[in-house]
């Protein structure tokens, strides 16, 4: 099979049309419609039902697509073996992680990456969930993923530390270092809708004691979370770097006791990975050590 025709196949899976995955390409939209008759003529079946403009994959179409990405990375990794030879001097790096993790770790890796790499692009897909970023690096449209601690026993995991949850409340409430999950029990939340990670764990906190989170306001967009608890819309539990800058902005922050965290890994998928992979990894290995030598040193 073509490697070109494969990947305009996978742009109109991925773009849901021929138009519009023409205008990613930067062709015209019957030479996409050609492509994909030739590879249909190839495979001697339908690879999509064509209902007015819109298309759909047909099961065919549906088989195709893992195979197809599995194709495109590996001949990436031929190309990107090639170019490591150079230096890491182009070519690109596939990254999946959730909302709430890419302020702290993602940020600073990503960060350090580029300051070494300027020339490879860096593309970050933000799932809307855990099970959606696991299904993004099986199928390979993310080669790395960082995510919290989930089985996936198909998936190769490397642990990188544990992200701590603060209790942030809007401008000019009263000030307390720190609150018990009693304390929260009464107060009216701003949050993540339920099955998000962030949501699992103050419903899961919660539970713990007996009694169920009232959520005021149940905000889709995740980076809406902050400008709502500002605007006095209820209190939130925010990851440590967002919760220190809420403070920043006047809200007032509080520690829990218990603490509420969540423990996170790298994964990826078990097989070569690319060399632009391969360096983040490592970087991320570098940052658990630094951590862990940091954390020994203040409690010595």
């Amino acid at each position: 099979m073509d490697l070109r025709r494969l990947s305009i196949f996978l742009e109109v899976i991925d773009q849901g049309s021929f138009t519009a995955a023409a205008d990613v390409i930067g062709c015209s939209q019957p030479a996409v419609s050609q492509a994909m008759h030739e590879l249909e003529r190839e495979l001697g079946t339908p690879l999509f039902h064509r209902i007015g403009r819109r298309i759909r994959p047909t099961p065919a179409g549906v088989a195709l697509v893992g195979p197809a990405r599995r194709l495109r990375h590996d001949v990436e990794l031929g190309r990107a073996a090639v170019r490591a030879v150079a230096g890491l001097e182009e070519g690109r790096l596939d990254l999946a992680c959730l909302p709430t993790l890419a302020a702290a770790p993602l940020a600073p890796l990503v960060g350090r990456f580029h300051q070494s790499y300027p020339r490879l692009v860096v593309t970050l897909a933000a799932p809307e969930d855990t099970d959606e970023l696991l299904d993004l690096v099986r199928t390979g449209r993310a080669e790395i993923g960082i995510v919290d601690n989930v089985p996936a026993t198909d998936l190769v995991t490397q642990a990188m530390g544990r992200q701590d949850f603060l209790v942030v409340s809007p401008p000019g409430s009263s000030p307390e270092s720190t609150l018990t999950l009693e304390d929260i029990s009464a107060r009216s939340f701003v949050a993540s809708p339920r099955g998000t990670s962030s949501r699992r764990l103050l419903d899961d906190a919660l539970a713990s004691v007996g009694v169920t989170a009232r959520v005021g306001v149940e905000a889709i967009q995740r980076e809406a979370l902050l400008p709502l608890i500002l605007a006095g819309a209820g209190t939130g539990l925010l990851p440590r770097p967002l919760a220190e800058h809420a403070a920043l902005l006047g809200c007032t922050v509080a520690t829990l006791s218990p603490p509420i965290y969540r423990e996170f890994s790298l994964v990826h998928r078990d097989g070569p990975l690319t060399p632009a992979a391969q360096v983040f990894t490592a970087l991320a290995r570098e940052s658990v050590d630094d951590e862990r030598r940091v954390t020994s040193l203040s409690s010595s």
